[in-house]
Formats: structure tokens, C-alpha cells, sequence
């Protein structure tokens, strides 16, 4: 849930430095990234054209600058290709497969090779893997992190930044650790996922990494359709105006997604029904 404003005063007003700054907002019941929180700033114009771009992409990640840029013209919008490349590039989106490509592999960073190609997913905590979208506000936006469950579709842990810096990633990794472990955990090349940090403490629990091949669109195609659905079920409906709403808005509909929304790719149960049954 989001920090209400009395607390986070609370935390500025009688924050004791021998404190963690961790330790502070679990005394006053934060989300300690919540602090932080100040949506992604762009002029109004341009975030009114990502909007577009977003909903666009959902619906045909092929599209390229170009066909983007013809598209939004067919839409009344007087618009030039740079532009769009522009925007597309603070989004993280790129066309050619269907995933966002919000980060690209740090320089020395190791890069795993993809364990999943042929294997079949037979049981909850086989196979996690996560990623990294861009969620539009009406004042900005955000990235949203997630982790999955292949085989249940079951969401483990998310977090919202408003930077694509990998500590939200670790702090949502912590937290689906904290609840079991997968034996494969598939990420993609990003910064993100490829830091020894997060690599490290996977290993360190003795997990196997994978990661995409680039330019494969299939390989965390759970994740992308998670996206999807999130999306269009929640974010595109209520048009959220900040990052507490927004934020509230998701710790809403997580648990609805994870324990009433029918999935027909599991015949019709829930992701929360196939998790628990699986482990058992």
C-alpha cells in the first residue's frame, strides 16, 4: 500500500540516523521505495503521445518507428519518426519481437545461457522468471517489475520504480525468495538481471539462471502476457493520475489476479488454485 503523507513527514521529521533507512520504514509501516516515489517526468504532449505508443505497442509489439509513427499520423497526431524513436527509446520499447528492451546488458556483466528450450513445465517453483514494463500516469510514468510462476502464471512479488536502477529488482527478488524457490529462474539480458548482485544471490540459493537469446520472443512469453493483461484489465481502465494511486491500484489487483481471475490456459482455475495444488 502506499505511504500516506503524515508518515512519510514522520520518517523526514524524526528519522534517527543510527537507523537503517530499511529499518525506519518498517517501523513506520512503509514501503520503503515508496519514499522515493515521483513519477518519470516528460512534457504533457509527449507523455500523452507515449500513452498512445503503449497502448499501440500492447496490441502490435512488431511495429517498428515507422509503422508507429504512420500510425499516429493516421490518428489526426503530427508527428515526426525521430520523435517517435525518441520516446519509444525512454520507454524501452523495441519492435522486431514482442518484449520491451528497458535495459541492456551491463558492460562485463555475465551472461547465462537459456536452460529452457524444449523443457516442459510440469510443477510449480520448475521455472520463475521476471521482467520489467513501462506503465504510463497521467503526469508521468513508471516501470513495474514482476515475478511469475511458469507453470500456475501464479505472481510471486512486484515493485514500482520510477528509474530503471536494479536495487527495485533485488528488493522484489528478496521478497518472491522469501516465499519458496524455483529451480531455474529466466530473466532477460538487462542491467538489471545480469548484476552480479542479483546473478549472485540467486546462485547463492541455489537456483540455475537462464536467460533470453536475443531477439527470441518466446522465451519469457508468460511475462509478456502477463503484461497484457495487467494492462488492459487495470492500468489502461483507470488512467491513474499518480504513483500512490497507481500503486494501490495494483495491490488491488494482484490479488485478484492471483486468486479469482480464471485462466483458460489452466482450465479455468486460478493461478493462486494451480500453485497451491502443485506444492502440495
Amino acid at each position: 500500500m502506499p505511504a500516506s503523507a503524515e508518515a512519510k513527514r514522520a520518517l523526514v521529521d524524526v528519522g534517527d540516523p543510527a537507523l537503517s533507512v530499511r529499518r525506519q520504514c518498517e517501523l513506520l509501516g512503509l514501503n520503503r521505495s515508496s519514499l522515493y516515489y515521483a513519477a518519470a517526468a516528460e512534457s504533457a504532449e509527449n507523455l500523452r503521445l507515449m500513452r498512445l505508443l503503449d497502448e499501440e505497442y500492447t496490441r502490435h509489439p512488431f511495429f517498428g518507428s515507422r509503422r508507429m509513427t504512420a500510425w499516429l499520423e493516421r490518428q489526426g497526431e503530427s508527428v515526426n519518426r525521430k520523435r517517435v524513436q525518441r520516446l519509444l527509446r525512454i520507454m524501452g520499447l523495441e519492435a522486431i519481437y514482442p518484449k520491451p528492451r528497458l535495459s541492456v546488458a551491463g558492460r562485463g556483466h555475465r551472461i547465462f545461457p537459456y536452460l529452457l528450450r524444449d523443457v516442459r513445465i510440469e510443477r510449480p517453483d520448475q521455472v520463475w522468471s521476471t521482467d520489467i514494463t513501462y506503465v504510463p500516469l497521467a503526469s508521468g510514468f513508471m516501470y513495474l517489475a514482476a515475478v511469475i510462476d511458469w507453470y500456475s502464471r501464479y505472481v510471486l512479488a512486484w515493485r514500482l520504480s520510477n528509474t530503471l536502477d536494479g536495487s527495485f529488482c533485488l528488493e522484489m527478488l528478496e521478497e518472491a525468495l522469501s516465499l519458496g524457490r524455483p529451480e531455474v529462474f529466466n530473466t532477460d539480458q538487462g542491467v538489471q538481471f545480469t548484476a552480479e548482485a542479483f546473478t549472485g544471490r540467486l546462485l547463492s540459493a541455489g537456483v540455475a539462471v537462464s536467460m533470453d537469446g536475443r531477439g527470441r520472443c518466446l522465451d519469457n512469453v508468460f511475462v509478456e502476457r502477463l503484461w497484457r493483461s495487467v494492462k488492459y484489465e487495470n492500468i489502461y481502465l483507470h488512467g491513474y493520475e499518480s504513483v500512490p494511486a497507481l500503486e494501490q491500484g495494483l495491490a488491488c489487483y494482484w490479488p485478484f489476479y492471483n486468486h479469482e481471475r480464471p485462466h483458460q490456459a489452466l482450465d479455468y482455475r486460478t493461478p493462486a488454485e494451480v500453485y497451491a495444488s502443485g506444492r502440495t
